[in-house]
């Protein structure tokens, strides 16, 4: 019986085209592929090329490896994380094998590999694939599918497409497993985006592409950058288009009332607006009405311009505005079945789309999500910013969709369309698209911007302490009558993740400030030393070996090192993403210190002492107050305590301190009993000792490893290599009279723990 064989256009044979290459390079390609030509000198190198949005990273790496790797017998292996990209990729490979990029080859063979339906598996793999195409994600949890392709291979060319996200562990994994195989390993990084202003992300990044190429030669374990050109640069060359930002949409509507804590955590850490603020966004009528006007207007000058909105709804609601006023207009986004409408968009109709808008069938193109990284557009002139964000890199590729410039087959100009919205709170620290344009691609940092951008991350963190002061049935009298200064951060550790395993929320940039007080500062440096050691104890590897556990881990960390009566406390929330940022990335995050002078000019302390050392009464005391919140934006106090109320209140206690300083002492009529910190348990030792909590714990579990290094349960002997189902627990309980001492300690499986229960 004959089997039926159907074309797949993930895996297949290249034919070169006879002539040169049908796309011309630009000077800095030719620059950038002459600097890899330099530093392919060594037998192995791990380098950076850095082109801004639209400077054509795709078709340099591509057309450079064709002639200095595949012409040449060599393999090739593609990473990247979307499969967007990956299409890009084989598309660009098979667009410029020609006689000019491949003189001595006649074809070779490429794969695609990702977790999509119209692409390929691992276990098809040959070992004739001169190309491989792969998702990070599919390739990360089979890495030994790989094993005969490698087979052999002395010399292997390894990209890694959108570098910034190199920093994860799965990407990290990968290219470990890779270069333990293969004796020389050529590894080039391609982003538009490597380091923006995180030092963090720029020293992780550092660690895997640490080769570079310096005034024309190459050096090894320096600058890890072959080749960089900036923004500027290119639009100067006209490659890039000039960009407009006059004109923008400013919605009078306000978005919300308020924001509490839970909304502004989601939007700062995951640029993610909450469901009920996205709704109320994309159901406007007058919001959507002012867009769609604005195109209108300058319908001649915007030409084809593509919409970034926030969700299916919001570009449902929007065609239809468009289509009304007699605008062709069409949207696209990831392939779903949307929840809330019901409306499938599949990867066909948004090929058609895509197709239909190069063909300039349609003139406004509406996005969600997937327009940001790897799209060749090139007639777009204009791009409308319908959705904010708090991503300096989200901006980045949004406003790169309308950069492709007249010496690139674009635009002399492109129009940036900034939405304005009216919100009611002013700590949310969105981005401009003008930021991007500014210092060349290297963010301005002056003192006062950076004061304003910390202040708004702490006063996010103080929302919360302020209400709660305010709440006349919640009793904050321990946080009041400590001194203000305590209660203003000393400093935080700010970092990004991305979480593979995290639903609907997968792929997207997660932005965490953890503020640290005076209270928290130890804890969170003992923690963080002790990380490894945690992860190696519950055997964790990667995000998705902490999904299970993530909990239960926060809870440790909580016992360990942190107590109950901290003040301010900690959030467990905190320990949770970092938790994860370690597990992403393998490192602990950036502390960033907050100097006296930002504490000095926060703290309502000194207020206070003014007004009662100058004896002001009602009258002066409020034109005082009116003067120093009116005077906010100057001295960032506005900026932390976003509601007069809060600021007003805060001053007012601490008079309180002055002048009646009885209501906040401690009663000096009771003297406490004392006992030893052994009769206490664990988890009460922790709340004063977390130290000694922790060496208990440590040294029971030591007590019960066997030779082999499993742990063995004390009573029915059963062993385990982790702990996850074990527990430390007292062989004669505290009620009975038995001590926390390790003489008294023994490891229970939970089974056994409460068969025993306190029973001698």
């Amino acid at each position: 019986m004959s089997v039926e064989l159907i074309e797949t256009k993930c895996a297949g044979t290249v034919k070169r085209q006879e002539g040169s290459n049908p796309r011309q390079s630009y000077e800095h390609q030719t620059d950038a592929m002459k600097c890899l030509s330099i530093i392919d000198q060594y037998d192995d190198f791990s380098t950076l090329v850095v082109l801004p949005t639209g400077g054509g990273k795709t078709y340099t790496a591509s057309s450079w490896l064709l002639t200095n790797a595949i012409d040449k017998g060599k393999k090739v292996l593609w990473l990247a994380h979307r499969q967007m990209l990956l299409d890009q990729a084989a598309e660009s490979f098979q667009r410029y094998a020609t006689a000019e990029t491949m003189p001595n080859k006649t074809s070779f063979d490429f794969r695609i590999v990702s977790g999509a339906s119209y692409h390929d598996n691992l276990i098809n793999i040959a070992k004739t694939d001169d190309l491989l195409i792969l998702s990070k994600d599919s390739v990360g949890r089979n890495m030994n599918m790989l094993d005969n392709w490698l087979d052999g291979q002395q010399t292997l060319y390894l990209v890694v497409d959108e570098a910034h996200h190199a920093i994860a562990k799965t990407y990290r994994k990968v290219i470990n497993y890779v270069c333990e195989r293969v004796p020389h390993v050529k590894a080039i990084g391609l982003t538009a985006t490597p380091f923006r202003t995180d030092e963090a992300e720029k020293g992780l990044l550092a660690k895997i592409f640490h080769d570079g190429v310096i005034d024309g030669k190459a050096v090894k374990n320096e600058s890890g950058i072959a080749y960089r050109i900036g923004l500027k640069d290119l639009i100067a060359k006209r490659i890039l288009a000039k960009p407009i930002f006059d004109l923008k949409v400013e919605n009078d509507d306000e978005i919300c009332e308020t924001l509490g804590l839970e909304a502004l955590n989601k939007i700062q850490n995951f640029d993610q607006l909450p469901d009920e603020i996205a709704e109320k966004m994309a159901q406007s009528a007058t919001r959507n009405w002012k867009i769609v006007d604005m195109y209108l207007k300058h319908k001649d000058e915007f030409a084809q311009t593509i919409v970034f909105v926030l969700n299916i709804t919001h570009a449902i609601q929007l065609n239809k505005v468009f289509a009304d006023a007699g605008v062709k207009s069409a949207y696209v986004c990831s392939q779903i079945t949307d929840r809330s409408t019901g409306v499938v968009i599949s990867k066909r109709q948004n090929e058609e789309n895509i197709e239909k808008y190069k063909n300039g069938e349609i003139q406004v193109l509406i996005n969600v999500n997937i327009l940001t990284e790897g799209v060749d557009l090139p007639k777009t002139k204009t791009v409308i910013l319908a959705r904010p964000t708090v991503s300096m890199t989200l901006m980045t590729q949004m406003v790169g969709r309308a950069l492709r410039g007249p010496a690139a087959g674009g635009t002399e100009d492109a129009y940036i369309v900034p939405v304005i919205d009216n919100w009611s709170n002013n700590c949310i620290s969105w981005v401009s698209p003008e930021t991007i344009f500014d210092g060349d691609n290297d963010f301005k940092d002056d003192t006062e911007n950076r004061y304003k951008k910390y202040v708004r991350w702490i006063q996010i963190a103080k929302i919360e302490e302020f209400a709660n002061i305010l709440n006349s049935s919640i009793d904050t009298s321990a946080l009041e009558a400590l001194p203000f200064e305590e209660r203003i951060p000393v400093g935080m550790y700010s970092f990004k993740y991305v979480d593979d395993c995290a639903g609907e929320n997968e792929g997207i940039d997660h932005f965490c400030q953890v503020m640290v007080y005076d209270s928290t500062e130890d804890s969170y440096k003992t923690m963080l030393s002790e990380l490894p050691d945690l992860f190696k104890t519950y055997d964790v590897e990667d995000l998705r070996g902490l999904a299970d556990v993530v909990d239960e881990m926060e809870q440790q960390c909580a016992e360990s090192y942190f107590t109950d009566n901290m003040i301010p406390p900690y959030d467990p929330r905190d320990i949770i993403n970092i938790l994860k940022y370690y597990a992403y990335c393998g490192s602990v995050p950036t502390f960033y210190t907050f100097d006296d002078v930002l504490r000095q000019r926060l703290d309502v302390s000194a207020i206070a002492k003014h007004i009662v050392d100058s004896n002001m009464g009602l009258s002066d005391k409020n034109s005082y107050m009116n003067s120093l919140w009116e005077d906010g934006d100057k001295n960032v106090i506005r900026l932390f305590f976003s509601r007069e109320i809060f600021f007003r209140n805060q001053v007012d206690i601490e008079i309180n301190k002055i002048i009646r300083p009885d209501l906040y002492a401690k009663s000096a009529n009771v003297e406490y009993a004392k006992v030893p910190i052994e009769s206490l348990p664990l988890h009460e030792i922790g709340k004063i000792n977390p130290r000694l909590e922790y060496n208990l714990r440590e040294g029971a579990f030591a007590k019960a490893k066997n030779a082999e290094g499993n742990y063995e349960c004390a009573m029915c002997h059963k062993t385990q290599k982790t702990r996850r189902w074990l527990e430390v627990d007292h062989i004669v309980p505290i009620n009975k009279g038995g001590k926390s001492v390790p003489e008294n300690l023994q490891i229970l499986c939970r089974s056994c723990n409460a068969r025993k229960s306190d029973k001698l």
